[in-house]
């Protein structure tokens, strides 16, 4: 499942003869979807679900002071990435992971409230501020998927292209962080309905978006399958599968989770994440560059002019 390369191209357009010319330098901004893309993205997504649940209720800040903090935090690493003029890992992503941990407490502040099923041990209250709309799961991933389906909507009325590596303007890149954003809160509704209110459990969920994922792989041999579907498809996926694996991870044993705790957790997945993105900065600066192409009357013109010396 391939995510294309998000290219900065210089048009020139010359209007002699009736030709028009097109220059082309590449500057990729966006990962290729290798095996090591997913194992980070699911890193990330994991590390988001620990993290958020690590501000929002282990240091009992609550779902409504996290999630403005965690926005906030989100918007500056985006206004990082959307600033910078080529690929960086350490950029991408961190903000894959802002949005992971806004996600986390944005979907819990839509979906829980502070009644005793969503109160952890001898908790009175979700922590500072609002105590959550309590909309459920089921009502907030429609919100969700109605807020994901409007983004795409605009998107396709805008007339910019869903090929991620044809995204070239500032308003495409936002269109598409806002679906990532939109995405991985829908994942976090996704993932904690299958872990809390399916009966399938923490295990059980992550099997079952991993075999739903196995089944998306399948699909890339079809060539009537769109991959950029595909690829929206599992990215929205791997967060449901992060929030399950992160909610074993830390929830007690008596709820069939490992109960390692939030902290510890999180202390691990992040070393873990930044030492992939140090994997990924090290191969990015091993590949080479972007060669832009010439206009075919200059390439032209130099064999002339090589014949002629």
């Amino acid at each position: 499942m391939e995510i294309p390369e998000a290219p900065t191209e210089l048009h020139v357009a010359s209007t002699q003869q009736g030709t028009v010319t097109t220059a082309k330098s590449a500057m990729k901004k966006l990962p290729e979807a290798t095996l090591a893309f997913w194992i980070m993205k699911i890193a990330a997504t994991t590390l988001g679900e620990t993290g958020g649940d690590l501000f929002a209720q282990t240091l009992k800040l609550g779902y409504f002071l996290t999630t403005i903090a965690l926005f906030l935090i989100f918007v500056v690493t985006l206004v990082v990435q959307l600033r910078s003029r080529r690929y960086n890992p350490f950029f991408y992503w961190t903000v894959i992971l802002s949005t992971s941990m806004a996600g986390t407490t944005m979907s819990d502040f839509m979906n829980r409230d502070a009644s005793a099923k969503y109160l952890a041990n001898d908790a009175t209250s979700l922590g500072w501020g609002p105590q959550g709309l309590g909309f459920g799961y089921p009502t907030g991933a429609a919100i969700l998927i109605s807020i994901l389906v409007v983004i795409f909507a605009v998107w396709k009325l805008s007339g910019m292209t869903f090929v991620i590596r044809d995204i070239v303007s500032f308003r495409g890149e936002t269109l598409f962080w806002s679906a990532i954003l939109v995405s991985n809160t829908l994942g976090t509704s996704m993932g904690d309905f299958l872990s809390d209110s399916s009966g399938l459990g923490y295990a059980g969920g992550a099997a079952l978006v991993t075999g739903v994922l196995l089944v998306l792989v399948a699909l890339m041999k079809l060539p009537a399958v769109p991959n950029v579907l595909l690829f929206w498809f599992a990215f929205v996926l791997t967060r449901p599968l992060g929030a399950t694996a992160g909610d074993f991870l830390t929830k007690p044993v008596a709820k069939g989770g490992l109960d390692l705790g939030t902290a510890g957790s999180s202390a691990v997945l992040l070393a873990v994440l930044i030492g992939l993105m140090g994997y990924a900065h090290v191969q990015e600066r091993r590949s080479p560059g972007p060669v832009p192409s010439l206009p075919p009357e200059t390439g032209e013109r130099d064999r002339v002019t090589q014949r002629a010396g």
